[in-house]
């Protein structure tokens, strides 16, 4: 296995859900896709979903269509020393970043995105990087054990290990949360669990 090759959200109503990521963010059904559960969950389902775009004002379109659309603002969209960058709460409850490292617009505004990220929230990001190195991912960035990205290919979705407590801060919501995570990845690969139990399906087993 090299990279993710889908998401899948684990929703009520996939009709809804698929209409948002639609009208929202124009995301490929391929990419991030979703399916129907009636899985309980409650509080921070402990991963975040984000959306990677060239300049601030990319940030802004997309943070107006995803309000249009239904989510409920959790962090308006602000300068940061790491660049600009909002958070949103899908109806269905995903939560989604979306943000650029750019300080100040450069060309005409879009709605085009760069890269789509997934955050997983773990509680030991040093043994999360071991146990996806063994299944045959490669680290792209390390900072020992508060975060972990790993490389992948253009037009993949990017994985990346944080401390579920800093991820829950980032996207500004409590870290506390019982029940599914409403998310299944898929990949070139056996399915399992992860160790903060993640589920991964073999890509295959998707269509």
């Amino acid at each position: 296995m090299e990279s993710i090759d889908s998401v899948t959200l684990e929703v009520a109503d996939p009709t809804a859900a698929a209409r948002f990521y639609s009208d929202a963010f124009g995301l490929d059904p391929a990419q991030v896709g979703v399916r129907a559960s009636e899985a309980p969950t409650s509080g921070f389902r402990g991963f975040t979903l984000s959306l990677l775009v060239s300049q601030p004002g990319d940030v802004d379109a997309l943070f107006r269509a995803a309000l249009d659309a239904g989510a409920t603002g959790l962090k308006p969209a602000a300068k940061s020393l790491w660049g600009y960058g909002g958070v949103v709460r899908a109806p269905d409850g995903t939560i989604w970043q979306i943000a650029t490292s750019a300080k100040k617009d450069t060309g005409p505004v879009t709605r085009e995105i760069d890269e789509v990220v997934l955050l997983l929230g773990v509680e030991d990001v040093k043994a999360g990087k071991q146990f996806y190195v063994e299944q045959g991912l490669t680290v792209g960035k390390s900072f020992g054990g508060k975060y972990v990205e790993f490389a992948t290919g253009p037009g993949t979705v990017k994985l990346s290990l944080y401390k579920r407590r800093a991820l829950a801060k980032v996207a500004g919501v409590p870290a506390d949360g019982t029940g599914s995570h409403r998310i299944v990845i898929s990949g070139a690969t056996r399915p399992f669990s992860d160790p903060d139990g993640f589920v991964w399906e073999a890509t295959a087993a998707t269509g």
